[in-house]
């Protein structure tokens, strides 16, 4: 159902009902609002047009009532020209619009179109949210996808066999929460989870920071240090990067594996050493060991279980439900309530490469939580929306940057923008755009 209609003039609800008909929309008509209360819920995902002057219930209270059980469901008001008062202050309770009759046919489509447009919004929102809600807990790489789905049960079937792993995922794609899943699967969850990013430690201090030193191993070495494959003994040690290692790094790192034996820097003492080893790379190794820069032996001696992560735009049906998942996560962080997600940005989901991958995905989660982050527009010509709505998505993109950089000053906002206070509100309202949500955390 796209329209409730409810009017006890039998004769004007007819009418206006055949014109929304023709116009394309579904109709229910109710003669009452009691008729109406008993089918119109918090699900509800059309628009309520309602009459004001109605016996026993009047449109008012429909509305009232209709907004308790969803603040969100949008109640057009249809009023004379004494009632227009209450009208008003009906949307300053979160009434959706108000049509004074007489009114011309297109004044009412053009309302009843915006506002399911607003529903429909709201509604994929909510449903957002539920699905990261019940994807969350207790299953950190979330996706329906078949790839996801194939990901998951790999993961469960090798997380308590004690071998090496060797994951390989683009930039962002998710590789350390792989490793982190793996361990926390598996029986040596109780144990230490130690990550080395072997891209990211300098040469000189690498093999230190990896198999330790003694004190006076080299200069200032000063005491004995614990490296950070002993501390991962009875856990699991993640080598992200594993690529950047050198080589004659990883001739050492191959008798780590093969002996599960370390000696620390300074000592010929050998230690017995108990880990699960996870790799990580975002290069294709076996390309890398036919160019020659990683050894063909230690390549096979970590492939013992190969894993390989989808980058996001190979699961493009998965990137509305991490979003919905990641803008929860900053808004609870931020103490702000969700933004709705408009066309403009569902856009930006649907048709983004994501490079980044779910990195880039959470980040931009995060801007868009803090009224910092908006799509860009469609280019001329790109035919996703009409002018008017192209229009539309402009001027609220305008607004939102505008009270962004004014941190939710409406002083400062109309200064920048250059209109009356009334317009600004009026636009506020239409765009569904809450200043609030732009001030400062605790302002």
């Amino acid at each position: 159902m796209d329209v409730a209609f409810i009017d006890d003039d039998e004769t004007l609800r007819a009418a206006n009902v055949q014109a929304l008909m023709l116009a394309g929309f579904k109709v229910t008509a109710y003669p009452s609002a009691v008729e109406a209360l008993e089918e119109i819920d918090a699900e509800f995902p059309g628009v309520v047009v309602t009459d004001v002057r109605m016996p026993r219930i009047d449109g008012l209270e429909l509305f009232r009532r209709l907004r308790r059980r969803d603040e969100e469901l949008p109640v057009i008001l249809v009023t004379g020209h004494g009632d227009i008062g209450m009208a008003v202050e009906a949307m300053r309770e979160g009434a959706y619009d108000f049509i004074a009759k007489p009114y011309a046919l297109d004044r009412l489509l053009v309302a009843v179109r915006h506002a399911l447009d607003k529903r429909r919004l709201v509604l994929e929102n909510r449903a957002l949210r539920r699905r990261a809600e019940a994807a969350s807990p207790g299953e950190p790489l979330i996706g329906e996808t078949p790839a996801m789905q194939r990901l998951r049960q790999t993961l469960r079937q090798i997380a308590d066999a004690d071998i090496d792993v060797l994951v390989e995922g683009e930039t962002g794609s998710g590789k350390e929460v792989v490793a982190q899943t793996l361990h926390r699967w598996s029986p040596r969850a109780s144990r230490p989870f130690v990550a080395v990013n072997c891209g990211a430690l300098p040469e000189n201090v690498i093999e230190s920071e990896l198999f330790g030193h003694d004190a006076g191993a080299f200069t200032g070495a000063l005491k004995k240090r614990v490296g950070r494959v002993e501390h991962a003994s009875g856990g699991t040690l993640f080598l992200d990067e594993i690529e950047a290692m050198s080589p004659a790094l990883q001739v050492k790192m191959l008798r780590v594996l093969e002996a599960r034996e370390i000696t620390p820097l300074g000592t010929n003492e050998v230690r017995r050493v108990d880990i699960r080893v996870i790799a990580a790379s975002k290069a294709d190794l076996a390309e890398l060991v036919r160019q020659g820069s990683f050894r063909e032996d230690l390549y096979y001696r970590l492939h013992v279980a190969f894993v390989r992560i989808p980058p996001l735009r190979e699961r493009r049906e998965d990137v509305p439900l991490l979003f919905g998942h990641f803008l929860g996560r900053a808004a609870k962080r931020f103490r702000r309530e969700p933004p709705l997600l408009d066309a403009a940005v569902r856009r930006h989901l649907d048709t983004h490469d994501w490079p980044g991958n779910v990195r880039e995905l959470a980040h931009y989660a995060e801007r868009f939580a803090l009224g910092l982050a908006s799509a860009p527009a469609p280019a001329a010509g790109e035919g996703a929306t009409t002018l008017p709505e192209r229009v539309d998505a402009f001027e609220a993109l305008q607004i939102r940057d505008a009270l962004a950089a004014c941190q939710g000053d409406i002083q400062a906002t109309l200064r920048t923008l250059g209109i009356p206070r009334k317009t600004l509100y009026d636009k506020l309202k239409r765009h569904g755009i809450d200043q609030s949500r732009f001030r400062p955390a605790g302002g």
